[in-house]
């Protein structure tokens, strides 16, 4: 199992640009850095939006890493995450938006540490 750093690591490392794979969008969710949410350090990533009026550069959301991280030890501790479990435990990274689920779950898919198995549910790898 990773400690919270070396899992904080290893999503950092990702590129900006880089797509989060999820499982029922048509449109691009992209890595755009580091930043802060709810008070923490967070990956932010794009959000694509037909209202560019409003979100010129995209509409822009974040996962903490200690929500990476409690997700990540569920992961491994029971071998799959789900959106009840989200919902649950983590709620105000549920409150800010269901498709923060598909988002850590998407990050789990590229560094190759979970995969999508059905609907609401993310299995270990």
């Amino acid at each position: 199992m990773l400690s919270f750093e070396e899992l904080t690591q290893k999503i950092k490392s990702l590129p900006a640009g880089t797509v989060i794979p999820k499982p029922e969008s048509e449109k691009d969710f992209t890595i755009k850095g580091v930043g802060m949410r709810r008070g923490e350090a967070a990956l932010v990533y794009r959000i694509p939006t037909d209202n560019l009026e409003k979100y010129p550069n995209g509409h822009e959301k974040g996962v903490t890493f200690t929500e990476f991280y409690k997700a990540y030890t569920v992961l491994q501790e029971t071998s799959s995450f789900t959106r009840e479990w989200f919902n649950e435990n983590l709620p105000e990274c549920a409150k800010d938006g269901g498709c923060n689920f598909t988002t850590i779950g998407g990050i789990f898919k590229l560094l190759g540490i979970a995969a999508y198995s059905k609907s609401g549910t993310y299995t270990r790898k």
